[in-house]
């Protein structure tokens, strides 16, 4: 998944999925440890040209003897380096090294100095991804949240979480409606939460709840919540109205 949503970053949400409909582009890719190598695989697969770039040589064997890109030895930074990789002819550009400062560095040499439309910076501190977002620099953070997501997916199958954004602050949840709340208007637990209802799924069937709803079993319910809230919207449902046991 998370590959999948850097990919997404680089190339547009659009192409996901599509490959048959996407136009070929030259992508350059700074980092090639686990994540780099296998967006570098991925978009030659679907019929982009590919260089990557890293300090170490030895990187380059994470790519697979079927790789026909460019592997380039050198600093991602370095403008000699970007444009042996053919940064000047290229339609994006991911930043996936494991240091926030060389990434960020990379990504505005790429934006800035080459004019590259498509720019991603892997940051691993989310509140500087979060400034580097504003910046006009998209960025995708790493999970430190990952150990207490799979606690939650492994020992509580109330709520799990479907869907977040790349900064990882803000996020999608869905909530099974139990018995505590069965017979409860759907605000009130939007106010228990804290969260914010998306949609219902009531007999199979997806809605857009209104103010008047009211909460039946066997609902399902998709709530946007940020990262502060998840331990809130966990006790609500768990716990039922007013922190009852259900």
């Amino acid at each position: 998944m998370y590959v999948r949503a850097l990919y997404a970053r680089v190339i547009g949400p659009g192409a996901v999925g599509r490959p048959g409909g996407v136009e070929q582009v030259h992508v350059v890719v700074m980092g090639c440890g686990r994540v780099g190598s296998a967006i570098a695989r991925r978009l030659e697969a679907i019929g982009h040209s590919v260089a990557v770039i890293d300090q170490d040589p030895e990187a380059f064997r994470r790519l697979g003897p079927e790789f026909g890109g460019r592997q380039v030895t050198g600093l991602g930074f370095d403008r000699q380096t970007l444009l042996d990789a053919g940064i000047d002819s290229a339609g994006a550009f991911a930043a996936v090294s494991s240091g926030d400062n060389s990434n960020i560095i990379s990504a505005r040499v790429a934006r800035e100095t080459f004019g590259v439309e498509h720019v991603v910076a892997r940051i691993y501190d989310s509140k500087r991804a979060e400034v580097y977002e504003r910046m006009g620099i998209p960025s995708v953070a790493t999970v430190p949240w990952t150990v207490n997501r799979l606690m939650r997916e492994l020992l509580s199958v109330k709520v799990s979480e479907v869907w977040r954004e790349p900064t990882g602050k803000v996020l999608l949840m869905r909530l099974t409606v139990t018995d505590g709340w069965v017979g409860r208007p759907l605000t009130e637990l939007e106010n228990a939460s804290g969260a914010r209802a998306a949609w219902l799924v009531r007999f199979g069937e997806a809605l857009l709840p209104t103010a008047s709803t009211v909460l039946q079993s066997g609902d399902h319910l998709v709530v946007a919540a940020t990262d502060e809230l998840t331990d809130r919207v966990h006790q609500t449902v768990e716990q039922g109205p007013e922190g009852g046991h259900r």
